[in-house]
């Protein structure tokens, strides 16, 4: 971590222990290159949509202003970092949220190994439209994976339904088309992002309802978030993809076409 600020500056003990104690909140994850962000506009929609879900708030212009200026200030000389912003409950309950921002080293360019990822029928994201902070679910799904041989988890509904991750959204590939599963999950912005790219390269590409039997007819499967557009999956359970799918690279020549927007 090379930065935390609270309200623009660094927050005292007392505060700190404020944060540490009240899990309640939601946040946005962005990587900045050159003090610039892909999908800006859509990590403030986030903020916004979450500050009206869980504080029946909502922002005006000279608060998005603000918001950028907490981001710059904490930021400091750094150029590319990570950054997380979240909203956390302030003292004063009938006043506006108060804002954290984190700065902490830039995710790498280059994805992991391809991950082995287990399916978990019982982990879902509560409010799994938001990206709030209610972690210990998601956690604990990654822990039970790991702790069975595996690297990850992916939740399948009740209804059979493959949804999302851990802290990605799924994606694959039929040889002729991009899959995105349809099902109660967090919207990623990085998603939303290589759908539009998608779109506009004229690349094939479809969102629909997937079920878990359907996975064997996949070709492959990539994990995409804040940190990467393109982390393959090399297996699921017993079923393995091949390494050589097209997919990744169909992902990351999108994903070089989505423009950044200055801070």
């Amino acid at each position: 971590m090379r930065n935390i600020e609270l309200n623009g500056r660094v927050p005292d003990l007392a505060e700190t222990q404020r944060l540490a104690a009240v899990n309640y909140g939601h946040f946005t994850s962005m990587q900045v290159r050159d003090s610039a962000v892909r999908g800006l506009a859509l990590h403030f929609a986030r903020l916004d949509d979450g500050n009206q879900e869980f504080f029946g708030w909502r922002p005006d212009v000279d608060d998005e202003h603000r918001l950028r200026q907490l981001i710059v200030h904490a930021m400091g000389t750094e150029r590319d970092a990570s950054v997380r912003v979240a909203y956390v409950p302030g003292l004063d309950p009938a006043g506006p949220p108060d804002v954290v921002v984190s700065v902490s080293d830039p995710a790498p360019d280059e994805p992991a190994a391809p991950q082995r990822v287990r399916v978990d029928p019982a982990f879902r994201r509560p409010w799994p439209e938001q990206k709030h902070s209610a972690t210990m679910g998601l956690v604990r799904a990654r822990r039970l994976a790991e702790a069975a041989g595996f690297d990850d988890a992916l939740s399948v509904g009740p209804d059979g339904m493959v949804r999302e991750g851990t802290t990605w959204n799924v994606a694959f590939y039929n040889g002729e088309q991009v899959v995105w599963p349809q099902a109660p999950m967090l919207k990623g912005v990085t998603m939303v992002l290589l759908q539009i790219a998608m779109s506009m390269g004229e690349v094939p590409w479809t969102i629909r309802p997937v079920p878990a039997s359907e996975l064997p007819d996949f070709t492959g499967a990539v994990a995409v978030n804040s940190r990467t557009c393109r982390q393959e999956i090399g297996s699921i359970d017993d079923l393995k993809y091949p390494a050589s799918d097209r997919l990744a690279a169909i992902l990351a020549e999108t994903w070089e076409s989505v423009p950044f927007d200055a801070l």
